[in-house]
């Protein structure tokens, strides 16, 4: 046994057949050093504790993201809004986030690898964790690279404590065990790599559930009435038939009659054909599309397949979104925000915070999160942003106007708190101090008519 399976066994009680408390420290010793040979002697130093990823990664993707078109399509649309922000540092200042700013340390975000740009890392992260629940950046000498979830195992457990397992609440991410089929297996330790769980699995550690696994079976209803569907024009675009014979035929020349009535009635082009019968009966079973009112079933489970996405069918163009007046500005407008502000908003939040770990802010006072300035679905919010501004620099001016001093009116505009108003003492219309010799108030002086002239 090589030095990595010995490690990989010495991670899993179960295939050593012996406890971590049952472990004498001359064994727990060995057992760090064929890590270290490894170059993983910091995570040796714990008894981890194994998180499994959905090993069905391939399968949901080859069954549920490549042929499934409403699938696809809340992917598409949840891919293509998300890849287009950008990061960059924000500080924070009386508590509350101000201006952006950027460093040399985000060069490696914006271009991941050569030839990649973040919208390519964040659409990879999104996808992965869309289909399997967890998505995972590793960085790497020549960059960032998406590691596949199915291929890795997040080893939980506490880098100064041997005996603390993964259910322990002081036991934290050490590392990801990667082991793809066809190439060298690797420890990634959790200082390099990134978790991106938008939907935490509530009986995991750091793993994720991805959005697709509770409709699961609207998916297969789905795909099943684009079957059937698919069937019935197959089938000559007819409904089911049942032929009845005269009890006295043989079988063969059942048989015969069979052969022949498939060869020249069905599949699609063969369809509308007049169907001859001799000494035989033909009776029409099922329900066609208008009677079994197709379009409805398939919409619900379009509907639902979208709203388990968290997009909705306005949005994708589904039958479901396209009645009465769900395209009215208004309504799209709406729908759009919805959008944007309950499902790209916290995605692209927590991929900031996912990828902060790789990307540490110069200073406490300031985090990496995501500027959606640019983003061109959001372009309408951009014009709100700006009639707030607008309703913003009107009520700095009043209040300035009423007497408060500049900076405590931008303070308690900004901070959304009137408390922290302070008056100057002096009042409208005048706001200066009157000079010597001037007079209080701008009014001119009336002067009294000189003598013999008319008043």
């Amino acid at each position: 046994m090589g030095a990595w399976s010995r490690f990989r066994s010495w991670l899993r009680p179960a295939e050593v057949q012996r406890s971590a408390q049952n472990l004498t420290l001359d064994e727990f010793q060995r057992m760090l050093g064929e890590a270290a040979d490894l170059g993983i002697s910091q995570t040796a130093s714990s008894w981890g504790r194994e998180e499994h990823l959905p090993s069905e990664f391939e399968s949901v993707v080859q069954n549920a993201y490549k042929r499934s078109g409403v699938v696809f399509a809340c992917e598409l649309a949840r891919t293509m809004v998300f890849g287009q922000t950008r990061f960059a540092y924000q500080r924070f200042r009386r508590g509350r986030p101000d201006e952006y700013f950027r460093t040399t340390d985000l060069a490696g975000l914006e271009r991941p690898r050569r030839g990649e740009t973040t919208r390519s890392l964040l659409v990879r992260m999104l996808l992965d964790a869309d289909l399997s629940g967890t998505g995972i950046v590793a960085r790497r000498p020549s960059g960032l690279r998406r590691v596949r979830p199915d291929w890795c195992t997040l080893i939980v457990g506490s880098p100064n404590d041997p005996m603390v397992v993964g259910d322990d609440l002081d036991a934290e991410l050490i590392g990801v065990m990667y082991e793809p089929p066809n190439a060298r297996h690797e420890l990634l330790m959790a200082e390099d790599v990134a978790i991106f769980a938008p939907i935490p699995d509530p009986v995991g550690w750091f793993r994720g559930v991805p959005w697709i696994t509770p409709i699961l079976r609207e998916m297969q209803s789905d795909l099943a009435a684009t079957d059937h569907k698919l069937a019935f024009f197959r089938n000559g675009a007819t409904p089911n038939m049942v032929i009845s014979f005269e009890p006295t035929m043989s079988m063969s020349r059942v048989q015969e009659f069979k052969e022949k009535l498939d060869a020249q009635h069905q599949g699609a082009r063969n369809a509308y054909k007049t169907l001859y019968l001799l000494g035989a009966k033909a009776t029409p079973v099922g329900s066609d599309f208008k009677v079994m009112d197709f379009k409805q079933i398939s919409g619900l489970s379009e509907t639902r397949i979208a709203a388990a996405a968290g997009v909705h069918p306005v949005i994708l163009g589904l039958s479901e979104g396209m009645q009465g007046s769900s395209l009215n500005a208004g309504n799209y407008g709406q729908v759009r925000r919805r959008f944007a502000d309950m499902t790209i908003a916290p995605l692209w939040e927590e991929a900031a915070a996912t990828l902060e770990h790789l990307f540490p802010p110069p200073d406490d006072s300031s985090r990496l999160w995501y500027d959606a300035r640019d983003v061109p679905f959001l372009r309408e919010d951009r014009a709100d942003v700006a009639k707030i501004q607008q309703s913003q620099s009107q009520a700095i001016r009043q209040l300035t106007d009423a007497g408060y001093t500049p900076d405590s009116v931008v303070a308690a505009i900004d901070g959304e708190d009137m408390t922290l108003l302070a008056h100057s003492g002096l009042y409208s219309v005048q706001l200066q101090k009157p000079q010597p010799g001037q007079p209080a108030t701008n009014t001119p002086a009336i002067e009294e008519p000189a003598e013999g002239e008319a008043v």
